[in-house]
C-alpha cells in the first residue's frame, strides 16, 4: 500500500483507449481477471460496489500490477471524519481515481479533498445519478432545482471544496463544462454505442455525443462486458472516438 506520486494531469491530450473507462461489474476476483485478460487494450478500470465488496483491496493490487489505472468508484457518503479516513486508506492503495457522493455537502468533500492531497489520487464528486430522472428528484427527494440546474450545483460545490472533477451524465456535462472551467474533470456514465440497449440508465449518450458535450472520460459497462467479443466491442468503440475526434 505504497503511495505513488502524483500522475501528470488526466487532461492530457490521450488516444480513444485511455479516455474509455470499462466497468467491470462482476462479483468476483475470477471474473474480474478473466474480464481484464480478455480485453488487455482496456487502460481504464472502474472497480464499483459490488465487486470491491466481493474481492476488497485484493482488486485493486491486482490492477496495479498489471500497470492498470483504478477509478474506484464508491461513491462515499457519511460523515466528514469517516469520509476523509477513509479516502486517505484508498489513497494508499495508487487509485487514480476516487468517487464520493457531492450531496454529503461541502465539508465532507473538503475533508475527502485534503485526506488525498499530495498523492495520485484524485477525487471525483457524483452529481446526480444516471438512473435518476428529473421526475424522481421532485416527487421522491423533494428537490426543487430541474435536474441539470441540481447537478451544476453540486459540481460547483464539489470545486470549491478542493475536488478535481465531477461524475455526470452527458446531458449536463455541457453546462458543467462552461461554468466549472477547461480543467474541471468530467467523467460520463452511461455511455451507449448507437444500437445498444439502455438498461436501467436513463440519462446516455453516445461517445462522441459525450466527448462533444466536454466530457474527458467515459464510463461504459454491458456494451463492452456482456458482448459476445468484449474485446472487438471496446475496439469498435475506440474507433467510434477516434473518428469522431480525426485520429
Amino acid at each position: 500500500m505504497t503511495a505513488e506520486p502524483p500522475p501528470t494531469s488526466v487532461l492530457t491530450v490521450r488516444p480513444a483507449r485511455e479516455r474509455i473507462i470499462v466497468a467491470a461489474d462482476v462479483s468476483s476476483l475470477e471474473e474480474a481477471i478473466a474480464l481484464v485478460e480478455a480485453i488487455p487494450q482496456v487502460q481504464w478500470w472502474k472497480v464499483g460496489l459490488e465487486l470491491f465488496t466481493a474481492t476488497g483491496p485484493i482488486i485493486l493490487d491486482e490492477l496495479k500490477d498489471r500497470q492498470k489505472n483504478v477509478f474506484l468508484d464508491l461513491k462515499l457518503h457519511d460523515i466528514p471524519n469517516t469520509v476523509g479516513r477513509a479516502a486517505a486508506v484508498v489513497a494508499r492503495y495508487g487509485v487514480d481515481l476516487l468517487s464520493v457522493h457531492a450531496m454529503g455537502g461541502g465539508t465532507m468533500l473538503t475533508a475527502a479533498a485534503e485526506a488525498i492531497a499530495g498523492t495520485r489520487c484524485q477525487l471525483l464528486a457524483i452529481s446526480v445519478l444516471t438512473s435518476h430522472s428529473g421526475r424522481q428528484l421532485a416527487r421522491e427527494l423533494h428537490v426543487s432545482l430541474e435536474l441539470s440546474d441540481y447537478a451544476l450545483q453540486l459540481a460547483l460545490l464539489a470545486r470549491e471544496a478542493g475536488c478535481a472533477g465531477a461524475v455526470c451524465s452527458g446531458e449536463e456535462a455541457a453546462s458543467l463544462r462552461r461554468v466549472c472551467g477547461p480543467d474541471f474533470v468530467l467523467v460520463t456514465p452511461g455511455i451507449r454505442p448507437s444500437g445498444t440497449a439502455s438498461d436501467d440508465q436513463r440519462r446516455i449518450l453516445t461517445p462522441a455525443a459525450a466527448r462533444r458535450a466536454g466530457a474527458n472520460f467515459l464510463v461504459v459497462g454491458r456494451p463492452v462486458t456482456q458482448a459476445p467479443d468484449p474485446a472487438a466491442a471496446f475496439a469498435a468503440m475506440c474507433y467510434e472516438l477516434n473518428t469522431y475526434e480525426g485520429r
